[in-house]
């Protein structure tokens, strides 16, 4: 058995990112466990509940997420979601905000504490670039440098090849669709700097109940979750059936 630590920046980026290979750990035996940095409270979905309630919803999401995944325990680290680049949040704490070594090692304390084997975290980008994804990058990385346990680093991501196609697609029209955020060409990692590909297929059913737990994140707009979720079968499994990683040397 071995012990699985996977950082993220908000709840529901478990379920989209790694969902279907932490499912497929904990039911190899391995115990996993997951930290958030934030409570994604500057998330879209807050219009639909009383102000300051989203933090409150998307925890109890995180963990319902958790369980349907197999999670062993969840760990918040308490910063505020820093919101997107070009839509930042006000006031303090914001987690892009924190210095690096502070937040590495609120993490490192997490996997010394649980004997870690392995950490993940995300790529260089943070994927399309989310202030919080980027800073989980610089965290994870440090974090496995202060720990004492030392684990292996993954960072998870995805084969830029067809997001970025499919992108380049939809930014002429992105001002007809509200609440979907239509990134730059230069996002997640090339195919050739992919370490590996994981097949969580067979987890497809664990990992889509696990992104149906984020309710509030399929509301206001085109929403990824709720794109996800309404594809048809063959469809679901070519978009969700793969999951990828960058090993850190």
């Amino acid at each position: 058995m071995v012990t699985v630590v996977s950082l993220h920046a908000h709840p529901d980026d478990e379920a989209l990112l790694t969902g279907g290979w932490l499912a497929q750990r904990a039911a190899a035996g391995d115990r996993v466990v997951l930290v958030f940095a934030t409570d994604g409270g500057a998330g879209l979905g807050g219009g639909h509940h009383a102000p300051g309630a989203l933090s409150d919803v998307r925890r109890a999401e995180a963990h319902a997420s958790a369980a349907a995944l197999g999670v062993a325990r969840v760990v918040w680290l308490g910063h505020a979601d820093s919101g997107m680049a070009d839509r930042p949040s006000s006031g303090a704490g914001r987690f892009a905000d924190v210095p690096v070594d502070d937040a590495a090692r609120e993490v490192a304390a997490v996997l010394d504490a649980e004997s870690a084997d392995v950490l993940t975290g995300y790529d260089a980008r943070g994927g399309y670039g989310h202030p919080d994804h980027v800073h989980v990058h610089r965290v994870a990385r440090r974090a496995q440098q202060l720990a004492a346990s030392r684990p292996v680093l993954l960072e998870a991501t995805v084969d830029r090849t067809w997001p970025a196609r499919v992108f380049r697609l939809l930014r002429p029209v992105a001002g007809l669709l509200p609440g979907l955020t239509i990134p730059g060409a230069n996002v997640f990692t090339a195919r050739d700097a992919i370490s590996f590909a994981v097949d969580v297929r067979p987890q497809l059913d664990t990992k889509r109940a696990a992104l149906a737990a984020h309710t509030s994140q399929r509301r206001g707009g085109i929403r990824t979750a709720a794109v996800l979720l309404a594809l048809p079968g063959p469809l679901a499994r070519g978009l969700l059936g793969t999951e990828w990683f960058v090993e850190v040397a």
